[in-house]
């Protein structure tokens, strides 16, 4: 036992848990006393200092800070032996690794265990909204139930599983052994189960649950009960997680592509993932300042938003929604991007065909990068800001709609008279095409000044941004997980569930959220646990309908597991594709080439003749991958 807990792991983890809080109970009794402050004991204080010190004092136990407390302290570091690296059981998943491969599986099971437990919190608040009255909880309840479902599916699903699917594929695409720092890919990930937990421990903190909705405007979130301060932490940790991948796939990306990979030669999913990052290390940083100012408030009496201080020292509240939706507008393509490159990919390939514009392809993302960070005050019109800041804001909004159309002309191009292979991934990928187009109709119809007013608070607001991040980046997620799946598992799925979860998705999420545009306009408020009779018809609907689709999800799951553990074995290049990741065994080696690619052609000439895109060159031979046949011809 005194080996295990010298050792990092999961005992030394524990033991570091108790060791980090008592250093918290200490240091606040410590303070305390020496100001004269009584009583000692704050339980407040104690439990905010916990939820910073805890989930460090677990890391250092876990194992992910040892390297670096050894250099720090000026001893000799241990040779890297590679025994942290790669997955040889399935307790390996379990442990601090620094194989990139295994990392965005951790990443990818993590997320939808966190989509799991959103979306039965989704259940329960459909279930409230069957019929009116109040059935099941109180409208206290029903605030916390939409506010950590909201956080947990934005925070700890959507962000982190294109992280994860990205963390597996991107240093295959660029011919890269493993990300540029393997420690703090590590590292990452294990700041993810941090945020969530302390995310659903929001709902369920002693004095009162995190209820102001996942925006957490101030002055409510200044004010509000234990719980707030919860997710204010989880926040910090989350953006944590994602500001060290980000740094990881910018570096990665510019300083480890194989020999002949110029940017113009990298898929579109690199570019995607190029993108989304400067958006992450520029835009990350204000919601982590906005948390803080929220923290400094509660915990220490700052009055960065309090109105009301007097001697001309008032706080400004408006304040915090400009400093939340600098981040929280570019925080839609964070959630948007990454999804437009996996399209691209499967499109592509299901097509036989070159993506269509690929340069203007690359290009539109680095002007929704741009665009995405002025257009902020759109959420705002209703908030009592300037009111000459709304003009310009309508006018960027509708100007970022550009981009995003030359994306939706080049997809629909690039189909144009492909031979299509309607396969799980593909459906996916035509299905996110129909609801990010009518998400995006909606978005253009927001952008107008007098009708966003009109709908501001009303359920056209949540079908919008679940027709965008359900029917669009959810969507997108799919069809990359099914994509991908036989590479990351070696292993086949049942194209036939596949294809059954697609419809019953594809229908239930249309009945579900497709009525809520039509009593959003007639009035219906949102974030309310009871509502008029005139709208009881619909809303028993729509409740029937996401339970369906809620049920949907299980034929996921099923299909994944049982095809993990007993799907037919997957060959290396089931799809036929060009780019390097379907070009070694599926799953890859621990170090993902045998000898390294040299990129001599584009990522997605189907139909050319003699197309290649990149040789791998080796002592013995130079074997070229990923030639196809002359004409775009079915499987």
């Amino acid at each position: 036992m005194l080996i295990k807990l010298r050792a990092p792991g999961w005992y030394r983890a524990a033991l570091f848990d108790v060791i980090g809080f008592a250093f918290a109970f200490g240091l606040v009794v410590l303070i305390r006393t020496l100001m004269h402050e009584h009583p000692v004991l704050d339980g407040y204080a104690i439990t905010t200092v916990a939820l910073i010190a805890v989930p460090l004092f677990f890391l250092v136990g876990l194992g992910v800070a040892d390297y670096w407390f050894y250099w720090a302290a000026g001893k000799r570091t241990r040779p890297e032996d590679h025994s942290a690296h790669g997955a040889r059981t399935w307790r390996d998943y379990f442990r601090v690794n620094t194989d990139h491969k295994v990392i965005g599986i951790q990443y990818v099971v993590t997320s939808f265990f966190f989509l799991l437990i959103g979306g039965l919190l989704a259940m329960l608040m459909r279930a409230e909204l069957a019929q009116p009255g109040m059935q099941f909880v109180t409208p206290e309840q029903y605030n916390g139930l939409f506010s950590v479902h909201a956080s947990l599916l934005i925070f700890l699903f959507v962000i982190p599983v294109f992280a994860g699917l990205a963390n597996f594929v991107l240093p295959l695409m660029i011919g890269a052994p493993d990300m540029a720092f393997p420690r703090l890919n590590a590292l990452s990930f294990w700041l993810l189960p941090i945020a969530g937990l302390m995310m659903l421990a929001s709902f369920l903190a002693p004095g009162g649950s995190f209820a102001s909705g996942w925006t957490a405007y101030a002055p409510l979130s200044t004010s509000l009960p234990l719980g707030q301060t919860f997710f204010t932490l989880a926040v910090q940790f989350a953006g944590a997680s994602s500001i060290a991948t980000a740094l990881n796939f910018l570096v990665t990306i510019i300083t480890m592509r194989a020999p002949g990979m110029s940017f113009f030669r990298m898929p579109l999913l690199v570019w995607a993932n190029f993108s989304t990052s400067l958006l992450v290390v520029i835009a990350t940083p204000f919601i982590a300042a906005s948390q803080f100012f929220v923290l400094l408030d509660r915990a220490l009496g700052f009055q960065f938003f309090n109105a009301f201080v007097g001697a001309g020292k008032n706080g400004n509240v408006i304040m915090y929604q400009h400093v939340f939706w600098f981040y929280s507008h570019p925080a839609v393509y964070i959630m948007m991007l990454p999804g437009f490159g996996i399209i691209s990919e499967v499109l592509a390939v299901k097509a036989r065909k070159p993506i269509f514009g690929y340069r203007m392809m690359a290009f539109s993302l680095l002007a929704i990068v741009v665009l995405g960070f002025t257009v902020w005050a759109h959420h705002m019109f209703v908030s009592g800001m300037a009111p000459w800041i709304r003009i310009p804001m309508m006018v960027t909004t509708a100007i970022i709609a550009i981009p995003t159309g030359i994306k939706v002309f080049s997809w629909l191009a690039t189909l144009w008279r492909g031979v299509l292979r309607l396969d799980t991934p593909m459906l996916f990928a035509l299905g996110f095409l129909t609801m990010f187009t009518l998400g995006g109709i909606s978005g253009v119809m927001l952008a107008m000044i007098p009708f966003d007013i009109h709908v501001s608070a009303t359920y056209f607001i949540v079908a919008h941004i679940h027709y965008v991040l359900f029917g669009g980046s959810l969507f997108t997620i799919f069809a990359g997980v099914y994509y991908w799946f036989p590479k990351m598992t070696g292993r086949m799925f049942d194209d036939r569930l596949g294809k059954l979860h697609f419809w019953l998705t594809f229908i239930f999420f249309n009945i579900t959220f497709g009525p809520m545009h039509l009593i959003g306009i007639q009035g219906m408020p949102r974030r309310v646990a009871d509502y008029a009779q005139q709208f009881a018809t619909w809303n028993l609907i729509i409740s029937l309908a996401s339970f369906g689709l809620g049920l949907s999800t299980l034929v996921f799951l099923y299909n994944m597991v049982a095809s993990w553990r007993g799907g037919p074995r997957a060959a290396a290049n089931p799809w036929r594709a060009l780019t390097l990741e379907w070009q070694v065994s599926s799953p890859p080696p621990i170090f993902n080439f045998d000898a390294v690619p040299t990129v001599v052609g584009g990522p997605y000439e189907y139909g050319v003749p003699g197309a290649v895109h990149g040789i791998f060159k080796s002592p013995a031979e130079a074997r070229p991958t990923g030639t196809i046949a002359t004409s775009p011809t079915p499987e």
